[in-house]
């Protein structure tokens, strides 16, 4: 700061008008954009209104709750205000520690949305997707810097739950546009003449069973694979066809492309096939059946599979039989599908919900149990030997 700066300021402070000196040194660092300092100018200036130390703060203990509650809340508000700052200046990966220490990562989910990264790409990953501020975008960033192969290696190694599906649709999206497109380069080699534009990998290939030999792929298996596991995972119709494409493809492999699938999706192709058919409506009927055979097996894993299934399906009723025949005292941690504790409750079998609670001794089961079987009627009346209990 010049030499006249500190001038004025001594002046300021001086004439005993620390709101003036502060207001000053807001001033500057906003000219200056110096946001970082003029965060700081802002709280020291709010400690001094307090009667809280000026010069730092690190520690809020022993200090009364008034005071607490309301210096908290003005570094949340001025957190937030030079959050926006660096954004007008367009510097988010500065904005991040402000608007994340004011709560407010919906903006910054904005900011990223609308963001076009260039040399700050990794520092926008970082936020976006590593932190979980906006994953598909963050996702999105990863495919176009690194390819396919990191992107669904990050997806796969990251706990993303936020916009879950959108991840998955932009990878699969990918991966079929792929396909798509290497085929028709095979044809146009092939034919002399590139094939008319097609929707699907199904429309492409009619016809043209040459375009499968023994050593013939078109994408890495090992990408498809990594991506048919998340077809358990979503519900859009448009993705699920998507994923029905790519098993119409992977059966069309020789054999040393097929994909060796682990417990209860062991058929690899076929099985995940048939899953995504059945969650599509198409003789859902029929899908459901051959998972139903595969039950045969005797592998735990296979009613699960089923049940899980069925849920997705609504057809709750037949999910709720299934878990009683195979597991009916598992909790939701030890299965890849719902209990049958949750599922008695998705199909409205209120007694039976209400035996299991008491078989458990779980009181707040049972409560809930009592409670939604008389939505709408009057309780049953308490028997007197009851009312000590």
């Amino acid at each position: 700061m010049p030499e006249d700066a500190f001038g004025e300021l001594g002046n300021l402070l001086a004439a005993g008008d620390p709101h003036k000196a502060f207001a000053f040194l807001v001033e500057r660092y906003r000219a200056a954009r110096d946001y970082r300092a003029l965060f700081e100018a802002r709280l020291m200036s709010k400690r001094w209104e307090l009667g809280l130390p000026v010069y730092q703060l690190r520690d809020l203990a022993g200090i009364a709750p008034e005071l607490q509650s309301a210096y908290s809340d003005a570094v949340s508000a001025v957190a937030r205000e030079v959050g926006e700052l660096f954004l007008a200046d367009g510097e988010i990966p500065s904005a991040w520690p402000y608007l994340r220490a004011s709560g407010n990562l919906e903006r910054m989910t904005e900011a990223l949305e609308a963001a076009e990264p260039g040399e700050n790409v990794d520092e926008l990953i970082q936020i976006a997707f590593q932190e979980g501020v906006h994953p598909a975008k963050g996702l999105e960033w990863i495919l176009k810097k690194y390819g396919i192969c990191q992107a669904i290696s990050a997806l796969g190694m990251a706990q993303v739950e936020k916009d879950r599906e959108r991840c998955i649709a932009l990878l699969t999206g990918s991966l079929h546009r792929e396909t798509l497109d290497r085929i028709a380069q095979a044809i146009e080699s092939a034919e002399g003449a590139a094939p008319p534009a097609a929707d699907t990998i199904a429309e492409l290939i009619a016809g043209r069973d040459w375009l499968f030999g023994e050593y013939s792929a078109y994408v890495d298996t090992s990408h498809l694979a990594s991506m048919l596991q998340y077809s358990l995972d979503v519900s859009d119709p448009a993705l699920l066809r998507q994923f029905h494409d790519l098993c119409i493809y992977g059966k069309h492999l020789s054999a040393q492309f097929h994909i060796a699938g682990q417990v209860p999706l062991e058929q690899g192709y076929v099985d995940y096939d048939h899953y995504v058919l059945a969650l599509l409506g198409d003789e859902s009927e029929d899908h459901v059946e051959h998972f139903r055979r595969k039950m045969a097996s005797g592998h735990p894993l296979h009613p699960q599979l089923l049940v899980k299934l069925l849920t997705e399906l609504g057809r709750y009723r037949e999910a709720f039989e299934l878990a009683m025949e195979h597991f009916p005292n598992e909790r939701a941690g030890e299965l890849n599908c719902l209990p049958a504790m949750e599922l008695s409750h998705l199909a409205k079998e209120f007694d039976r919900m209400k035996a299991m609670a008491q078989e458990r001794g779980d009181l707040l089961t049972y409560a809930a149990a009592v409670l939604e079987s008389h939505v709408g009627q009057a309780l049953p009346p308490v028997h007197p030997d009851s009312q000590n209990v």
